[in-house]
Parts: C-alpha cells; structure tokens; sequence
C-alpha cells in the first residue's frame, strides 16, 4: 500500500473530530505519524477501544489500551452555549475546527448541534464559562459523518490559509509603499516621516 493510501485508509478510521487530544493538530496529521511510526494507535480517545480495535485490524498490529496521557474514553458528545451568560467575545468561533458557531462580536452566539464534533475546544477558549457539554443523541461515527467533519475542518482551513495569505499580500503593499515613501517619493504618500517610521517598524516585527 502506498503511502499515501495507507494515509487516507487510516485517517478514514479516525473520528474527524479535529480535538487534537492524540498530540496532533488534526486527525489527518495523526493518521500521517501513525503511518510513519512517529506515533502509536492508541491515542484517540474520541475514538475510544472500537477505533484501536479498527486501527490494530488495518496495521495489523496489537490491540492496545488507551493512553491514559491523551485522555479518557467518554460518550460522543457535543457543546450549547448558555446564551444568557454568552458575551459575544467571539474567541470560541475562532477556536471551532469545523465553524459549527454563530454569531458575532457583542451579540449573542449558538452552536449548529448537527456539526459539532464534540472537540471541546471551545470550552477554554470561553472567557466566562458559558458552554457545556452533553451527551449527543447520534453515538455513531458513520462515514457520512466523519466526511462532513473532514470536509468542514479542510474548509476552515482553507479559509484561514487564503485570510493569511491576503493579510501578508496587504503587509507587503504598504511596506513597498512606505519604503518609497522614505526615500524621497512624495507622489506616493505625503505622511509625516515620524508615522512612516512608526508604521514601518510596527509592519516588519
């Protein structure tokens, strides 16, 4: 089996929940060290004895108990907001996977049931203790589900690499611009030399 394909069948056992608990920053990236030997199949909680069993079957390899380390084995669950505590301070939206929250700064925020993966990332990130975790009804990991966990955690992504890539490509405009500025290009810009040396220092930290 080729690499890659061992990749994608490994990382199709895995839940999809992007809960980084194996030591990892997403289940691609797990599944990848598995392949390698970089890590071992025990760490996936979410994934709990069935997912070691389905893992050990694939690689042909022991079946393992869970690694205390990377946490414990619990019903598949997902989180709600108390809305009345809620503060809109948006900081569990940017730490969704798989953007399963709405809302908006200083306005009351929601989480969609049906995606969340029961990360939990979300609870540290919340400045006032205002989301809670339940057991979820669907104590399942279809495929389809999993599939549309991957596919929203890839479009996540995907986003936040294109706004970084903008941000960088915006940086660089005005660099350019208070460069040209500075040595002596009044046509571009007639800003105060001690604001092109401020902004300048601030663009290149």
């Amino acid at each position: 089996m080729r690499d890659e394909d061992l990749i994608q069948s490994i990382d199709a056992v895995l839940p999809q929940t992007q809960c980084t608990r194996c030591g990892y920053p997403s289940c691609r990236a797990y599944a990848t060290a598995i392949a390698s030997g970089a890590a071992n199949i025990n760490q996936c909680p979410p994934g709990g004895n069935l997912g070691i069993a389905k893992l050990a079957n694939l690689l042909d390899r022991e079946i393992l108990p869970l690694n205390p380390k990377n946490g414990v084995i619990k019903p598949i669950q997902l989180a709600i907001i108390e809305e009345d505590s809620c503060i809109g301070c948006t900081l569990c939206i940017k730490a969704c996977p798989v953007d399963c929250i709405i809302g908006s700064n200083k306005m009351m925020h929601t989480i969609i049931g049906a995606d969340c993966t029961g990360c939990e990332l979300c609870l540290p990130a919340c400045p006032v203790d205002c989301i809670i975790l339940v057991d979820n009804s669907d104590q399942s990991w279809g495929s389809d589900k999993k599939d549309k966990y991957r596919n929203r955690y890839h479009m996540v992504q995907n986003r936040v690499t294109k706004q970084k890539q903008e941000k960088e490509h915006r940086l660089a405009k005005q660099v350019d611009l208070l460069k040209k500025v500075r040595a002596g290009d009044s046509s571009e810009s007639s800003a105060p030399n001690d604001y092109i040396k401020a902004m300048m220092d601030k663009l290149s930290k």
